[in-house]
């Protein structure tokens, strides 16, 4: 049986956009699955430690640990004395969710609210996932007005 020589091209020029096309992804990076977010997650410079999990169709986070929300025994959890709501401000500030509202789109994750205990007050929030490090930007209005914290993975 004699196949002809178009039939080789053709076949030749399959194989090669098909190995082309299966590259692809791993020249530009992969972009992370939507709960590539979710798990422990410490500060690069180990000052907070955040748990991430996913609640319906969104994100959110428990503060575990951070310097600011512990007193100067480094065990004993502040309370919300700053919170705007004056009935919340006797809560402990242990595992509170800080981080609500977070949506997979496009690659990040967005349109979140962070709130900051240390101040009472409560900013827009984003975050991607690159290179195995999560990195988290508040922001009020616009996010280029802003402040990104970098934080990698690690166990309980």
């Amino acid at each position: 049986m004699r196949i002809s020589p178009l039939s080789r091209r053709s076949a030749i020029f399959l194989l090669m956009a098909a190995m082309n096309v299966g590259l692809i992804p791993m020249a530009h990076g992969e972009a992370p699955a939507p709960d590539a977010i979710v798990g422990i997650w410490e500060a690069d410079d180990g000052t907070v430690k955040l748990d991430m999990f996913r609640s319906g169709a969104e994100f959110q986070a428990r503060m575990l640990y951070g310097n600011e929300i512990v007193e100067a025994d480094k065990v004993t959890f502040k309370k919300d004395a700053r919170n705007p709501d004056a009935a919340l401000r006797s809560r402990s500030l242990k595992n509170i969710v800080f981080i609500t509202g977070l949506r997979w789109e496009d690659g990040e994750w967005s349109g979140g609210s962070i709130y900051d205990a240390s101040s009472g007050r409560t900013y827009n929030c984003k975050a991607t996932v690159k290179d195995g490090k999560m990195h988290l930007r508040g922001y009020l209005g616009l996010p280029a007005m802003g402040q990104t914290r970098t934080f990698h993975r690690t166990r309980g």
